[in-house]
């Protein structure tokens, strides 16, 4: 007896995606995040207005990925070139995609005075709590007591200081219209952080302000874990350190319905 098979689609690439294979680490939370904003760009219909900013550390090729126009800045330097195009082309989506390393640390400047300034830009966040592309290193957001290549006995605050929590710093400027932070260690906070990338792409469409997303990210190589149990590692440590929520919602996002 002749058997009907069908065939249910479950999963295809966004549009705003290119076939480019991965150069990321097994279990490397970054193309989570990639793929997140291509889902929202082509959902937005926004895919042939969107420029891209891609910054220096393991995303550093994050243009290679992602169907959109799409330039390389300095180190740090995203939010300042991201400006720039934004003030020339203002009719144009503008986000850059930023690991700690980039934006907490070298960048640090260039972030704090475009959310001061109040640009009306997108940034998306990634927090793995370590200098990934250049051999794991201590970050600005590295936990205190966790060993990285330049803390080998774990993170002393009494010497090398406290955690920089980004999310929370920049929510207290009233240039920011929206900051909040998700995490991508499990299906149902992943969810939760592609509805917040789109709130902040439609913060940015509405002429809204300045909106970021952090996204609390694993690096199963530098911290010499499993896949599994770096998504352990955000669940149980990470997110008790750096809190998951909104930090701030301007009234004017607020009455955003998604």
């Amino acid at each position: 007896m002749a058997t009907a098979i069908s065939n249910n689609l479950v999963y295809e690439r966004p549009k705003g995606f290119t076939e480019t294979p991965t150069h990321y680490c097994p279990g490397c939370t970054h193309g989570v995040a990639h793929h997140l904003i291509a889902e929202v760009l082509q959902e937005m219909d926004l895919i042939e207005k969107t420029i891209g900013v891609a910054p220096v550390g393991c995303s550093v090729f994050a243009y290679n990925y992602f169907d959109t126009d799409f330039v390389e800045a300095p180190h740090g330097r995203a939010p300042a070139m991201a400006t720039g195009i934004k003030h020339v082309l203002p009719d144009r989506i503008v986000f850059t995609y930023q690991g700690d390393g980039d934006l907490a640390s070298i960048g640090m400047g260039e972030i704090v005075h475009a959310a001061g300034r109040g640009e009306n830009l997108t940034v998306i966040f990634i927090n793995n709590a370590n200098f990934g592309m250049t051999g794991g290193q201590m970050a600005p957001t590295t936990l205190p007591g966790m060993k990285t290549t330049s803390s080998v006995k774990g993170r002393d605050v009494e010497t090398q200081g406290f955690p920089i929590r980004m999310a929370e710093m920049l929510a207290t400027l009233d240039g920011v219209s929206y900051c909040v932070r998700r995490s991508l260690h499990d299906p149902k906070n992943i969810r939760l952080a592609k509805k917040a990338i789109r709130m902040a792409f439609e913060t940015q469409a509405r002429g809204l302000g300045f909106s970021m997303v952090e996204l609390l990210s694993t690096c199963p190589t530098n911290w010499g874990m499993t896949p599994v149990d770096a998504l352990k590692f955000v669940e149980e440590q990470m997110v008790p350190a750096y809190p998951l929520g909104d930090y701030k919602v301007a009234a004017s996002v607020a009455e955003i319905k998604i």
